[in-house]
């Protein structure tokens, strides 16, 4: 019945940590006395596969042990000039392309220049992506019946328009406890927040003015805009510049991948294999 059952996936091992040693501690001497330090331990680390760094740090005998061998095979294979011969010439030849194409992108990508006058620009293009209402709301729930929590929210919607005392409303009638509270306060709202029918309702009100009743799934939202004001530039400054040197990088990457296009290829070559799908403008 045992050997029946199907065994539980193993549970997630959590990260092990890299050993707190000075860069020049020796950590392993190999076989022809070659030393490896902490140092270059810990730059071959960065150069492994996500799945083989965990492995070498939880099985470190096991990892120098294996990479120990690797050095001597590689060396036998220098010995007898295999790297000359196929497929391990153009294995290695493809290897250093995919490298050093990483190596190139990555290094265009650290080094793209930005300077503050395009961010401040595009700051004060954008100012409205930076848009933020203080509002409180009067939550109104799906109680005894949506229609009837419908005719409730319209009726106090209008008579907040018509002057009413918001705070009132709010004391008289929310559902919310953590919002009647605070009389209404409801926080800050962001183009990142909430959903898009929170969202379209807050941010198109003007300071004092009280919303439509907006749906949602716990019964109806009125929202009323007390603040409204736009994150400065200190704080998103951090942001935009992320945007461009994603959009100069992305372009530049483009460039290289348009002028880098074959200039042209043999019908007989590409025979009836699939075309790829056009490109939308």
């Amino acid at each position: 019945m045992a050997c029946a059952q199907t065994p539980a996936a193993p549970a997630p091992q959590p990260a092990v940590a890299m050993p707190n040693l000075p860069e020049e501690t020796i950590i392993a001497t190999f076989p022809d006395g070659t030393t490896l330090t902490m140092g270059e331990f810990k730059l071959l680390y960065a150069a492994l596969p996500p799945n083989l760094q965990q492995m070498a740090l939880r099985n470190r005998q096991e990892f120098l042990n294996e990479y120990s061998m690797l050095r001597d095979l590689t060396r036998i294979a220098d010995r007898k000039k295999l790297d000359l011969d196929s497929p391990q010439k153009e294995a290695l030849a493809f290897g250093r392309l995919t490298v050093m194409a990483q190596a190139a992108m990555a290094d265009a990508n650290r080094t793209v220049e930005i300077e503050d006058s395009a961010v401040e620009k595009r700051y004060a293009a954008n100012r409205d992506k930076y848009k933020q209402v203080k509002v409180k709301v009067i939550h109104v729930a799906f109680l005894p019946s949506e229609e009837q929590a419908k005719a409730k929210a319209e009726r106090l919607s209008a008579e907040g328009r018509r002057g009413a005392d918001f705070v009132k409303l709010v004391r008289e009638n929310s559902a919310d406890e953590t919002t009647r509270a605070k009389d209404g306060d409801y926080g800050v709202v962001g183009l990142s927040d909430g959903n898009d029918a929170v969202r379209m309702a807050v941010f198109s009100l003007k300071k004092g003015e009280i919303s439509d009743p907006v749906r949602q799934p716990t019964g109806f939202f009125i929202f009323r805009a007390e603040e409204i004001s736009y994150r400065p530039l200190s704080e998103v400054r951090g942001e935009i510049f992320g945007e461009l040197q994603t959009e100069q990088y992305r372009s530049w990457l483009d460039g290289v991948s348009r002028d880098s296009q074959v200039k042209s290829v043999n019908p007989a070559f590409l025979g009836d294999a699939p075309k790829p799908p056009k490109s939308q403008p």
